[in-house]
């Protein structure tokens, strides 16, 4: 048991999340360890919006589709649509529906209101264009990037048409058949077409990649930036689609793997612009590899965290979220040999917790992995601490309200 935690604990804001870190990070994560819920999101929202007005972070990623995002990304840069628009049409996962996350928009279009573009927060989803049943069709990603190409590159040099392309994407619904995540045989990622198709992305990828200096010049850098998300978005759903395909013991893996593989790719583009705010789920965002069950399966990856981190070093960050209850999916107080009910006992609510200062406190105090009874609900594992630039812990997380 912690008796005392003026070191351990301390108000959860910008200057705190500071004082752990030996710099002010180019990639900063924040986890949670659910979804569906604002509390979290609510106290997200007030950390992130001290971090951009203080340490002058100038994006905000989350869990959320790359290509739905940049319709958020325009309403919050230009005003371009409504409010309503943005949260219908610029988020994934059902994310929309949050309260807190429209209040975070509606944030982030009053704060660059009448700010010059190098002053201004963007916005961004940072997940592939993927749901639990399913992925997209690349359709979307491999027609912008091409008419981006056909615009500015003489056509002998690109490798197809856009009749070509239509043709061998054919119908949307081949790609998007739900049945597809567990049936492979309902897939068309291994299809003739399919192969074609990954063997054009490729090569318009590599165009891109050779014009790079002639197309920033030629259109501009944030244009160049949108061409070459769709660039990235198009292989990585070809690869996916193809791991929807396969029938090997490895694909629920390897699924999960590209999955990830996707947002760290969106990741370290990001950076590129310059320090980014990333909220997701703990498991895509944590330096140790992650796990979950499917079924009989137990699936294990390296997140989109862990890849960063293993490029950018201590310019990425990561403080995992906690909780103590979550009354409404039978979450209950945590047992108090947990790391939750280790913290669940701590007087300061919510908190931003040191793990330096909380490993050394449990010294003599052995704590072992909370059992969750929601499948839907992540804990902490104690083995992690070490790997972890801070924990916020909230006790109490009620279910959402209208």
């Amino acid at each position: 048991m912690v008796t005392d935690s003026k070191d351990i604990a301390r108000a959860v804001d910008a200057a705190a999340v500071m004082k752990l870190l030996p710099s002010r990070p180019r990639v900063l994560a924040l986890g949670e360890p659910t979804h569906g819920v604002d509390t979290p999101l609510d106290l997200r929202n007030e950390l992130f919006r001290q971090l951009v007005e203080q340490e002058g972070y100038r994006t905000i990623a989350i869990e959320s589709d790359c290509l739905m995002g940049l319709v958020v990304d325009d309403y919050v840069t230009s005003g371009k649509g409504t409010i309503d628009e943005a949260m219908e049409h610029g988020f994934s996962h059902e994310f929309g529906a949050s309260a807190a996350n429209r209040e975070l928009v509606r944030w982030a279009r009053a704060y660059n209101d009448g700010r010059p573009a190098s002053e201004q927060v963007r916005f961004a989803g940072f997940d592939g264009p993927l749901e639990i049943t399913g992925a997209a069709s690349p359709r979307q990603a491999l027609t912008a990037l091409h008419d981006y190409l056909s615009a500015e590159v003489d056509p002998d040099l690109l490798p197809c048409t856009a009749e070509t392309l239509d043709r061998l994407l054919g119908a949307d619904d081949r790609w998007t058949d739900p049945a597809a995540m567990m049936d492979p045989a309902a897939s068309a990622g291994e299809s003739a077409e399919a192969y074609e198709l990954r063997v054009l992305a490729d090569d318009l990828a590599s165009l891109f990649d050779e014009r790079t200096p002639h197309l920033i010049r030629a259109t501009s850098r944030d244009d160049w930036d949108r061409a070459r998300l769709y660039g990235r978005t198009a292989l990585g759903l070809l690869r996916y689609h193809f791991w929807m395909a396969d029938t090997s013991p490895g694909r629920m893996t390897r699924l999960v793997g590209v999955r990830d593989q996707m947002m760290a790719d969106n990741l370290l583009a990001l950076a590129e612009r310059g320090p980014v705010l990333v909220h997701a789920h703990n498991a895509h965002l944590q330096r140790d590899i992650s796990s979950m069950r499917m079924g009989d399966m137990r699936l294990e990856w390296w997140s989109a965290g862990a890849i960063v981190s293993a490029r950018l070093g201590e310019e990425y960050a990561f403080l995992a979220m906690g909780i103590g209850t979550m009354h409404h999916q039978g979450v209950d107080a945590p047992p108090p040999d947990t790391l939750e009910g280790v913290l669940y006992a701590l007087p300061e609510n919510p908190c931003l917790i040191d793990p330096t200062h909380l490993t050394t406190a449990l010294t003599d105090t052995p704590v072992v992995p909370r059992v969750s009874p929601y499948f839907g609900y992540f804990p902490l594992h104690p083995a992690h601490l070490p790997s972890m630039d801070g924990i916020v812990f909230l006790k109490d997380v009620p279910q959402n309200t209208i």
